[in-house]
């Protein structure tokens, strides 16, 4: 049953399932909470109460905000935590990776750990270099800068041919799904706003990070030339000891769609750590 938190701006819409401490999903631009729909039933298997959200302007949250930054993403999911009660993880990928970084600086005190799903977390640069040597990491980058110029949903769906090169069994319906919703113009203008966002914001506080935090990248994410050395050089930002980086072979932006009983399989020795079972909760 889809739930709605209603906030200054807009209206969060996010499904709740299971029962035990709380795990709260963000996906990234272009998406919606149908992005986690193989990882929900694992979580809620091994014992955690999933909230999974849509990120303003997207699914079933209502359009019309007047910022979608990752500081503005980050607020909507610490807002849907206290709304539910932490403290909890947030799984975040993509725009809601750093979103989620932003949410652990700013509101530690329900914010136990963050997971980031091939994030955009840090201040980026052109790789000159990486795009003349990497042919997948170039066609993504000239796709995502058509989508950025025009909104072209042609540039939009042949980013995602390239960003998820494990297609799952049921790609076709979700792709003809993502295209139906942003053929509405709307929707489109979010996507659009969302491209042009600096993740600058979350870089600015990964020193003031202090709950743990696990990257993991997919080793064919066209979105850098080289995935696991954006995965350390985030690593490097935060505080000595917070992160730990994990790397998906073969996988490409989108690792909990294609490959999700891989990051399943990191991610619950995780919540182990940050969110036990047994209500207890590390300071």
């Amino acid at each position: 049953m889809t739930e709605h938190l209603h906030t200054i701006g807009g209206t969060i819409a996010y499904d709740l399932t299971g029962e035990g401490p709380l795990v709260v999903l963000a996906h990234g631009m272009g998406d919606s909470r149908h992005s986690y729909r193989f990882l929900v039933p694992g979580l809620v298997a091994a014992g955690y109460r999933v909230a999974n959200v849509d990120l303003r302007g997207c699914g079933d949250s209502s359009t019309g905000w007047p910022s979608y930054e990752r500081a503005d993403i980050a607020r909507d999911l610490v807002a849907v935590i206290r709304h539910l009660g932490g403290p909890a993880v947030i799984i975040g990928q993509s725009i809601s990776g750093g979103a989620a970084s932003i949410a652990a600086a700013t509101a530690a005190d329900v914010v136990a750990g963050v997971v980031e799903l091939a994030p955009f977390t840090r201040k980026q640069s052109i790789d000159l270099g990486g795009l003349l040597r990497n042919r997948r990491h170039r066609a993504g980058t000239v796709q995502l800068a058509r989508v950025m110029a025009t909104g072209s949903l042609s540039g939009w769906l042949a980013y995602l041919d390239v960003a998820v090169p494990t297609k799952p069994a049921d790609w076709i319906g979700e792709r003809g799904r993502i295209e139906t919703t942003l053929r509405r113009p709307e929707r489109m203008a979010v996507l659009r706003a969302m491209t042009r966002t600096s993740p600058a914001d979350a870089g600015a506080v990964l020193g003031d990070v202090r709950r743990p935090v696990l990257v993991i990248e997919g080793s064919a994410d066209p979105d850098w030339a080289d995935p696991r050395a954006e995965g350390e050089r985030i690593l490097a930002d935060l505080p000595d000891g917070i992160g730990e980086l994990a790397v998906i072979d073969g996988a490409g932006h989108y690792p909990h769609t294609e490959t999700p009983a891989a990051v399943l399989e990191l991610t619950l020795p995780f919540l182990t750590r940050t969110l036990p079972l047994d209500g207890g909760h590390r300071a």
